[in-house]
């Protein structure tokens, strides 16, 4: 084991998504300057001169609200004197950057911690900044505590000098959204955490079971991308075979995963909701229905990754009549005809407002039916 004034060393698991080193030896942190010394007696040429540690970095916006850490290898007789020693490793992240969104809080934060974390066994303690801008240690707080023994360090709070042995800054996170890549984590999978939250929440179903109608999930949006004909959409499923119900998930995040796990199948208009896939029992099925012009985003965000949770997915993309755009627009708008030739012409920020926040969906049922049947073929699967 590494003992305080030993030599450190260094490993990098940074990636397009994610600055992430680890440090061993002689590790201290100074939380007023928010400056990790590592203590060295050799010139260490690839360990950067400041960290920030959340993972998001390809997003210049996401980053600007995320502290940065200074990392200094003065020799050992040059480190601030330790104030308090700590047994256990730890890992320094931030809950900045996007991570008041709920989608963000989990493949932002929670997800590549829970890949960074887990070696340790609990036996690990967590150092927070930006802890101020989110709410993740206390919506998360259940998952905190099954990750880590240790109360959560705010760290920008912190005026001591806390000298460890071992310290990761930043996590380790796979370039796609709600992934990890086994490679570089020990063979964890997404599908560990899923497992892990059902234990962490008390869910009563970790597999979808035999269901002559099968209990559908739709999920009801109050603000942005609303589903204008949900009720009829009820009717549609129920006269299909399934045993609908409509919910507005909102924001209790032990509640939604009781709602969520009871389901057999979820349908829901792109967006953050959609994140509570991680709560559904294996095998069930997730419907995503992609607003106009949101195909790519879509699939990125949430459709490339369900099989990892061992769901089964299926996407449904509205036409331009299926949008509330539909008479604001003539027939020939770039909007419709060439979304991102409109997109470059508008610029992104104006662009995503648009659709994001200024969209909402009005099915059209007969076209939809098609995708509850392939659902009902996969159930019987």
């Amino acid at each position: 084991m590494a003992e305080y004034g030993a030599e450190s060393g260094v490993l990098n698991y940074s990636n397009s998504r994610s600055d992430a080193y680890e440090f061993t030896g002689d590790v201290r942190l100074e939380g007023s300057s928010a400056t990790i010394f590592i203590g060295s007696t050799v010139n260490h040429p690839n360990i950067p001169h400041t960290i920030k540690p959340y993972a998001r970095k390809f997003v210049a916006v996401a980053m600007k609200s995320v502290s940065a850490f200074k990392i200094k290898a003065p020799p050992p007789e040059k480190l601030p004197h330790c104030t308090k020693t700590m047994d256990a490793p730890a890992i320094v992240f931030s809950t900045g950057g996007f991570s008041k969104n709920y989608f963000h809080s989990v493949t932002d934060v929670m997800l590549p911690l829970f890949a960074t974390s887990q070696r340790f066994k609990r036996n690990v303690i967590f150092l927070v900044t930006n802890q101020n801008s989110s709410r993740i240690t206390s919506e998360h707080r259940k998952t905190l505590e099954t990750l880590s023994r240790y109360e959560v360090v705010d760290i920008d709070r912190e005026n001591r000098t806390l000298c460890f042995k071992n310290m990761i800054v930043g996590l380790k996170a796979h370039p796609s959204d709600l992934s990890i890549d086994p490679s570089p984590f020990s063979s964890l999978s997404t599908r560990n955490l899923t497992r892990l939250l059902r234990t962490t929440y008390s869910l009563k179903r970790d597999s979808v079971g035999d269901h002559s109608r099968p209990r559908l999930l739709i999920v009801s949006r109050k603000k942005y991308r609303k589903l204008a004909n949900e009720l009829e959409l009820v009717e549609l499923a129920r006269e299909l075979g399934f045993d609908p119900a409509l919910h507005d998930l909102g924001d209790h995040l032990e509640s939604s995963a009781k709602i969520v796990n009871s389901f057999d199948v979820m349908v829901a208009v792109h967006g953050s909701a959609l994140t509570n896939m991680i709560f559904l029992p294996e095998n069930a099925i997730v419907i995503q229905i992609i607003p106009w012009a949101l195909n790519y985003y879509g699939r990125v965000c949430f459709g490339m990754n369900p099989q990892e949770m061992k769901l089964k997915y299926l996407e449904y993309s509205i036409t331009p009549n299926e949008s509330s755009f539909l008479g604001n627009y003539s027939n020939d708008s770039l909007l419709y005809t060439n979304p991102i030739k409109y997109r470059d012409k508008i610029g992104e920020p104006a662009y995503f407002m648009l659709i994001l926040t200024k969209q909402n969906v009005n099915l059209d049922l007969a076209r939809f039916k098609d995708t509850l049947l392939k659902a009902l073929d996969l159930m019987a699967a």
